[in-house]
């Protein structure tokens, strides 16, 4: 547990700036692609404020309490757009949908040239063993390098957690916004019309929830190799 309690800071600052970047993509690209919705709403910044303002429960309570009982925080955020814009241009509204995802990545690649970065300085080790999300890099010294260590570890898994999850098909998330990318635009119109109703959102929530482990754990062994070529992770 008190252990916990110290990584509590970490895991939490990892989040607030991770999913305020994800919700700021998506209102950026929004923006770019003809919908000024949550622009007018403040969403296009990262500062977290904004984000926490719409969502106060999913940005600060909930993960506050997560932490807490599980050691990690659950949460979510939203950026508000027009409906009739996604109507009207659902491949740019699929577009938006993915712009979260892909700044999530964006920072896991991000953690891995920093990972790189200390290995060739001797700072960092690939684990011999992975046993927690936070165990992502090893340090070769305690004090800073192994809080970096840490804070590398946290920002890698927790953004390839909100990658992943947010690109499964299923509504609401985003991978589910991203469909009329594949399907012409009537149906894809049609699609989203449908998706939009909330016990929709409820089920592919529930579903998703289940879904999430077992895509996850290939995915997250995938991007260790890669990130230590040759550790042969499984």
């Amino acid at each position: 547990m008190s252990e916990t309690l110290a990584l509590a800071p970490i895991w939490y600052a990892v989040f607030l700036f991770s999913v305020t970047l994800h919700e700021a993509a998506h209102a950026w690209a929004a923006l770019r692609l003809g919908d000024p919705t949550a622009y007018h709403g403040g969403q296009v910044s990262l500062n977290p404020l904004p984000h926490v303002q719409r969502e106060p429960f999913g940005m600060v309570l909930v993960p506050l309490i997560s932490l807490a009982l599980i050691g990690w925080p659950l949460g979510w955020a939203s950026a508000p757009y027009d409906p009739l814009w996604a109507d009207r241009y659902p491949r740019r509204a699929a577009w938006m949908a993915l712009a979260g995802p892909a700044s999530n990545l964006l920072l896991v690649v991000a953690a891995g040239i920093l990972v790189h970065a200390g290995l060739a300085l001797g700072v960092f080790a690939p684990p011999e063993v992975i046993r927690g999300l936070d165990e992502a890099v090893a340090a070769t010294s305690p004090g800073l390098p192994a809080a970096l260590a840490t804070f590398l570890s946290v920002a890698f898994s927790l953004n390839l957690i909100l990658c992943t999850f947010n690109l499964l098909p299923l509504p609401p998330l985003d991978g589910s916004g991203a469909l009329p990318l594949v399907i012409g635009d009537e149906p894809a119109r049609r699609y989203l019309a449908f998706m939009r109703q909330p016990m929709m959102g409820l089920l592919g929530l529930i579903v998703a929830w289940n879904l999430f482990g077992p895509v996850f754990r290939p995915i997250h062994l995938l991007a260790l190799n890669l990130l230590y070529p040759g550790a042969g992770y499984h």
